[in-house]
Protein backbone atom coordinates (compact mmCIF):
# COMPACT_ATOMS: atom_id res chain seq x y z
CA UNK A 1 0.00 0.00 0.00
CA UNK A 2 1.59 3.89 -0.78
CA UNK A 3 1.89 5.86 1.73
CA UNK A 4 0.89 9.51 1.74
CA UNK A 5 4.47 10.20 2.91
CA UNK A 6 5.69 8.48 -0.76
CA UNK A 7 3.08 10.19 -2.55
CA UNK A 8 4.10 13.64 -1.01
CA UNK A 9 7.89 13.36 -2.22
CA UNK A 10 8.17 16.06 -4.73
CA UNK A 11 10.02 15.05 -8.08
CA UNK A 12 13.10 17.85 -8.72
CA UNK A 13 11.34 21.05 -10.11
CA UNK A 14 8.15 20.48 -8.24
CA UNK A 15 6.76 22.49 -5.36
CA UNK A 16 4.67 21.78 -2.80
CA UNK A 17 0.82 23.02 -2.32
CA UNK A 18 -1.37 23.61 0.28
CA UNK A 19 -4.47 20.98 0.25
CA UNK A 20 -7.12 22.22 -2.02
CA UNK A 21 -9.40 22.72 1.60
CA UNK A 22 -6.77 24.96 2.47
CA UNK A 23 -7.08 27.27 -0.69
CA UNK A 24 -10.43 26.71 -0.98
CA UNK A 25 -11.61 27.07 2.25
CA UNK A 26 -13.79 23.78 1.58
CA UNK A 27 -13.50 19.90 2.41
CA UNK A 28 -12.24 18.41 -0.55
CA UNK A 29 -14.32 15.04 -1.81
CA UNK A 30 -10.85 13.74 -3.38
CA UNK A 31 -7.98 14.71 -1.23
CA UNK A 32 -10.12 14.93 1.55
CA UNK A 33 -9.00 11.88 3.38
CA UNK A 34 -5.45 11.79 2.32
CA UNK A 35 -4.72 8.08 4.93
CA UNK A 36 -8.31 6.25 3.56
CA UNK A 37 -8.41 3.47 1.09
CA UNK A 38 -10.39 4.94 -1.46
CA UNK A 39 -7.91 7.94 -2.74
CA UNK A 40 -4.57 9.21 -1.73
CA UNK A 41 -2.90 12.35 -3.47
CA UNK A 42 -0.38 14.60 -3.45
CA UNK A 43 -0.58 17.58 -5.71
CA UNK A 44 2.38 20.13 -6.50
CA UNK A 45 3.19 23.08 -8.54
CA UNK A 46 5.91 22.38 -11.60
CA UNK A 47 8.18 25.28 -11.09
CA UNK A 48 8.75 25.59 -14.87
CA UNK A 49 5.10 26.15 -16.06
CA UNK A 50 2.73 26.37 -13.47
CA UNK A 51 1.08 23.41 -14.22
CA UNK A 52 -0.39 21.09 -11.34
CA UNK A 53 1.36 17.91 -11.33
CA UNK A 54 1.12 15.05 -8.70
CA UNK A 55 0.80 11.75 -7.70
CA UNK A 56 -2.23 9.49 -6.89
CA UNK A 57 -2.97 6.15 -5.26
CA UNK A 58 -6.34 4.64 -6.46
CA UNK A 59 -7.38 1.87 -3.29
CA UNK A 60 -10.07 -0.71 -2.84
CA UNK A 61 -12.78 1.91 -2.56
CA UNK A 62 -12.42 3.54 -5.51
CA UNK A 63 -13.48 0.11 -7.54
CA UNK A 64 -15.41 -0.18 -10.91
CA UNK A 65 -15.41 -2.92 -12.56
CA UNK A 66 -13.53 -5.69 -10.56
CA UNK A 67 -10.15 -5.21 -9.98
CA UNK A 68 -9.92 -1.63 -11.54
CA UNK A 69 -10.56 2.25 -10.55
CA UNK A 70 -14.21 3.60 -11.15
CA UNK A 71 -14.14 5.99 -13.77
CA UNK A 72 -15.96 8.36 -11.46
CA UNK A 73 -12.90 8.51 -9.47
CA UNK A 74 -10.19 9.16 -11.92
CA UNK A 75 -12.76 12.01 -13.35
CA UNK A 76 -12.77 13.47 -9.68
CA UNK A 77 -9.52 13.80 -9.24
CA UNK A 78 -8.91 14.98 -12.82
CA UNK A 79 -11.63 17.92 -11.97
CA UNK A 80 -10.17 19.08 -8.58
CA UNK A 81 -6.51 18.76 -10.48
CA UNK A 82 -7.77 20.92 -12.72
CA UNK A 83 -9.53 23.43 -11.11
CA UNK A 84 -6.65 23.83 -8.52
CA UNK A 85 -4.72 24.46 -11.26
CA UNK A 86 -7.00 27.53 -11.96
CA UNK A 87 -6.63 28.81 -8.24
CA UNK A 88 -2.73 28.52 -7.72
CA UNK A 89 -2.78 30.93 -11.09
CA UNK A 90 -5.07 33.57 -9.49
CA UNK A 91 -8.37 32.20 -10.78
CA UNK A 92 -11.45 31.82 -8.44
CA UNK A 93 -13.19 29.66 -10.35
CA UNK A 94 -15.77 26.90 -10.74
CA UNK A 95 -16.40 23.84 -12.95
CA UNK A 96 -18.67 24.93 -16.01
CA UNK A 97 -17.55 21.78 -18.56
CA UNK A 98 -15.58 18.59 -18.10
CA UNK A 99 -14.91 15.81 -20.97
CA UNK A 100 -13.34 13.00 -19.68
CA UNK A 101 -12.06 10.06 -22.27
CA UNK A 102 -10.42 7.07 -20.59
CA UNK A 103 -7.71 5.62 -22.78
CA UNK A 104 -6.41 1.84 -20.66
CA UNK A 105 -7.74 0.13 -17.75
CA UNK A 106 -6.58 1.68 -14.11
CA UNK A 107 -5.62 -1.15 -11.90
CA UNK A 108 -6.72 -1.02 -7.71
CA UNK A 109 -3.52 -0.03 -5.85
CA UNK A 110 -1.78 1.40 -8.80
CA UNK A 111 0.20 4.93 -7.96
CA UNK A 112 -0.51 7.54 -11.50
CA UNK A 113 1.15 10.56 -12.02
CA UNK A 114 -1.13 13.41 -13.12
CA UNK A 115 -0.91 16.46 -14.98
CA UNK A 116 -3.10 19.42 -15.65
CA UNK A 117 -1.80 22.74 -17.07
CA UNK A 118 -4.05 25.77 -17.90
CA UNK A 119 -4.04 25.99 -21.79
CA UNK A 120 -6.36 29.36 -22.47
CA UNK A 121 -7.79 32.13 -20.06
CA UNK A 122 -10.60 33.69 -22.67
CA UNK A 123 -12.52 36.61 -19.77
CA UNK A 124 -13.77 34.79 -17.68
CA UNK A 125 -13.50 31.13 -18.82
CA UNK A 126 -10.21 29.56 -18.02
CA UNK A 127 -9.61 26.09 -20.07
CA UNK A 128 -7.42 23.45 -18.50
CA UNK A 129 -6.50 19.79 -19.41
CA UNK A 130 -5.71 16.70 -17.78
CA UNK A 131 -3.45 13.44 -18.02
CA UNK A 132 -3.39 10.53 -15.62
CA UNK A 133 -0.52 8.44 -16.45
CA UNK A 134 0.56 4.89 -15.58
CA UNK A 135 3.33 3.58 -14.36
CA UNK A 136 4.93 3.04 -17.92
CA UNK A 137 3.50 6.55 -18.94
CA UNK A 138 0.63 5.62 -21.02
CA UNK A 139 -2.17 7.45 -20.28
CA UNK A 140 -5.38 6.06 -18.59
CA UNK A 141 -7.44 9.02 -18.65
CA UNK A 142 -7.11 13.08 -20.27
CA UNK A 143 -9.70 15.05 -19.92
CA UNK A 144 -10.33 19.23 -20.82
CA UNK A 145 -12.10 21.87 -18.40
CA UNK A 146 -13.43 24.73 -18.99
CA UNK A 147 -13.84 26.67 -15.74
CA UNK A 148 -15.84 30.06 -15.12
CA UNK A 149 -14.41 32.46 -13.14
CA UNK A 150 -16.70 34.21 -10.66
CA UNK A 151 -16.77 37.77 -8.50
CA UNK A 152 -15.50 37.69 -5.62
CA UNK A 153 -18.75 38.74 -3.56
CA UNK A 154 -20.47 35.80 -5.17
CA UNK A 155 -17.56 33.26 -4.36
CA UNK A 156 -17.59 34.83 -0.89
CA UNK A 157 -21.76 33.92 -0.74
CA UNK A 158 -21.04 30.53 -2.74
CA UNK A 159 -18.00 29.78 0.45
CA UNK A 160 -20.29 30.98 3.39
CA UNK A 161 -22.86 28.61 2.57
CA UNK A 162 -22.95 25.48 4.91
CA UNK A 163 -23.82 21.99 4.12
CA UNK A 164 -26.78 21.00 5.41
CA UNK A 165 -25.23 17.86 6.27
CA UNK A 166 -22.17 19.08 8.51
CA UNK A 167 -19.94 19.86 5.89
Amino acid sequence: MTTIDALRAPAPGWTALPDFSELAATHSFVSGDPGGDRLRVALFRRDDDGAVVGRAWFGPHAEGPPGYVHGGAMAALLDEAMGLCCWVAGHRVLAKELTVGFRRPLPLLTTVTLECPITAVDGRAVTTSGRLLLPGGEVAAEARGTFATLPAERLARLFARRSPFGG
